[in-house]
């Protein structure tokens, strides 16, 4: 008998015995049967709850392969998103208004996630722009892993003045005077851009779990229920996992989570994972919460990391003799590993590191190729070969147009090469890379992967290497799971598999290519419970504490999932012409404005033809 049936919907399973069925039944937190209304409905007894989905889409919950929830959730109640925010002038308003509700010590952080060729304006804020709008709450505003922007407030906070020497890997820009300004410039690694950010206050521990709470929620909301976690820098073992693990005894997890192990000190990366393979192992923990290996670093001197708007770096002459014995000692204990590599150069010296101890220690476990954008086939053959598999993301969504400006258009048709990797049998998992960077939003993932253009609009890839919305769908779900070593339970709407699932605001399979990314899921289930709920469904969705601090964005502005909602029915933010709201006389975009040329010198002052500031038609 089971125990919810979800009925009256448009399933699709991913799985090829039943590719399509209307209703599903499930027992104990996984998938008991699917098919027909009338089949499964006969399966129910007088205590199984029937949902109706009113003919709604059903898919296999998403699984982010590489994202960093756990450091994420720490600090979510404390940042701004700008993701779907229209135009510049939205994003320097809601600046304002929360360096207006941020108290002092506390800064306004906007990281990660959004791209200046998402606004009307397409263009990023000026330093004056964001003085004017907080000029006495420190601020910081990190742009991909280029740059960040942070105000005079912050500047005096940070004590950076004349005599501030520049990090290394970075620099401190400064005026004529050798005042900084105000832009910190990555070159050619971020962590002039993380380390001043980690400077910035924390939420004690009660918020730092009420954050991770709303952060997961969040996921829910857009049809996330699995990622991997890939660790992060100042993400140490076990001090900074006490919070998720914390929630997952107490039962309040909303998403599974499988985390990596990431080293943190260069210099003693090997003595982090000598030290972690006696405290721990692969696949210990929960079904909820689990450890999935080592990586994304492994050695920090094998770090490349992708900023478009420098260079490529070349690694340390130093990176194979210090990666070597790192990845010996893991495929001796047989750990998973992951490694971050953005270009083919890199991975190309990494495989032969791999190559070369595979030789004395065969890998008996599955490794992790992450990002890979300019990977060549014959370095997919090789990974392939050693039974590893490729983690893609969806940042060439935020940095394609600077890619193109720096390669040329031809180099950005197949990076990545997800189609290639696909047709060579590699095993392929996608994610998000969130919070700092892209976004973790996974429609504005599903929608490149399938039309293969970015946040702005660029054309990246030509029609051999646009996926198919099932394909994509595939290597959103039961792709990534081959990557915490959970394909036979996790990613398909199957019997025996965890019934995970996302009943979804709009038809992916067949609404309009520029609709995919205004879609969430109005419910979302993992292991057969409701852990999100909107409109009809809302009443299912169990309750979630207020946001806290109360000064927090989460609690006074949409989220982008909430902003997603909000395009569907029509709502519009307020933008950068002369209406105080959106045009309630029109109800149309403000971007068409603000992407063509008008006439005069003071746009705001322009006065249309169709009556209202906003000149747009």
């Amino acid at each position: 008998m089971p125990d919810t049936i979800i009925r009256n919907a448009r399933v699709t399973t991913l799985d090829p015995a039943t590719p399509e069925a209307a209703a599903i039944a499930v027992r104990d937190g996984r998938i008991l049967a699917t098919g027909q209304d009338a089949e499964i409905m006969r399966l129910a007894g007088a205590d199984t709850q029937v949902i109706d989905a009113g003919g709604r889409r059903v898919i296999p919950g998403l699984n982010d392969s590489h994202t960093h929830l756990i450091r994420g959730g720490l600090n979510y109640n404390m940042e701004l998103r700008w993701e779907n925010v229209p135009s510049l002038a939205d994003a320097l308003r809601m600046l304002k208004e929360q360096a207006d509700r941020t108290p002092a010590p506390q800064w306004v952080r906007v990281v990660g996630g959004w791209s200046e060729f998402q606004f009307a304006e397409r263009r990023m804020p000026t330093l004056d722009e964001i003085n004017a709008a907080a000029p006495d709450t420190p601020v910081f505003i990190l742009h991909l892993y280029g740059r960040a922007l942070i105000n005079r407030a912050a500047i005096e906070v940070l004590g950076f003045g004349k005599d501030t020497p520049n990090p290394p890997g970075g620099e401190i820009q400064r005026d004529d005077h050798g005042n900084p300004t105000g832009l910190l410039v990555a070159r050619p690694s971020a962590l002039i851009l993380y380390s001043t950010l980690a400077m910035g206050p924390k939420l004690p521990l009660k918020d730092q779990i009420n954050s991770t709470r709303h952060y997961m929620r969040e996921m829910n909301r857009l049809g996330i229920t699995s990622v991997i976690d890939a660790g992060g820098g100042g993400q140490n073992y076990p001090d900074d996992y006490a919070v998720i693990q914390q929630l997952d005894d107490a039962d309040q997890l909303t998403v599974r989570i499988a985390y990596n192990l990431l080293a943190q000190t260069a210099g003693a990366e090997l003595s982090d994972y000598e030290r972690w393979v006696e405290m721990t192992e692969p696949g210990s923990g929960s079904d909820m919460l689990r450890m999935n290996g080592a990586g994304e670093n492994l050695t920090w001197s094998a770090a490349d990391f992708e900023n478009f708007l420098e260079p490529r770096p070349d690694l340390a002459p130093t990176m194979e003799s210090e990666l070597e014995p790192v990845v010996e000692l893991l495929a001796e204990n047989k750990w998973p590993f992951r490694i971050h590599a953005t270009y083919d150069e890199s991975i190309d010296r990494f495989l032969t590191v791999f190559e070369r101890v595979n030789q004395r220690q065969p890998f008996e476990t599955r490794f992790i190729i992450d990002h890979a954008e300019t990977v060549t086939p014959r370095n997919i053959e090789r990974i392939t070969a050693l039974g590893g598999g490729i983690a893609t993301q969806h940042r060439m969504a935020f940095q394609g147009e600077y890619f193109v400006d720096r390669y040329g258009p031809q180099a950005a048709q197949a990076t990545p090469p997800i189609r290639q990797m696909i047709e060579m049998g590699t095993p392929v998992g996608a994610g998000t890379d969130a919070t700092r960077v892209a976004s973790y939003d996974p429609w504005v993932g599903l929608y490149w992967m399938t039309t293969g253009k970015t946040l702005g609009g660029m054309q990246l890839f030509d029609e051999d290497n646009v996926l198919t919305r099932e394909e994509a769908l595939r290597i959103w779900t039961h792709g990534s799971a081959w990557f915490s070593g959970e394909a036979e339970v996790k990613g398909a709407l199957a019997p025996g598999m965890y019934a995970d699932l996302a009943v979804l605001s709009a038809d992916y399979m067949s609404v309009p290519s520029e609709e995919i990314r205004q879609i969430n899921a109005v419910l979302t289930m993992v292991g057969g419970r409701v852990v999100h709920g909107d409109g009809d469904f809302s009443d299912l969705a169990p309750p979630l504490p207020s946001a806290s601090p109360g000064w927090s964005p989460v609690g006074a502005v949409p989220s982008p999932g909430a902003r997603q909602a909000a395009k569907e029915t029509g709502t519009r933010f307020a933008s950068a012409c002369g209406c105080g709201s959106a045009c309630t006389l029109h109800g149309h975009d403000h971007g068409i404005a603000w992407t063509n040329p008008i006439p005069v010198r003071d746009l705001k002052s322009f006065w249309a033809a169709l009556g209202c500031s906003c000149f747009a038609v």
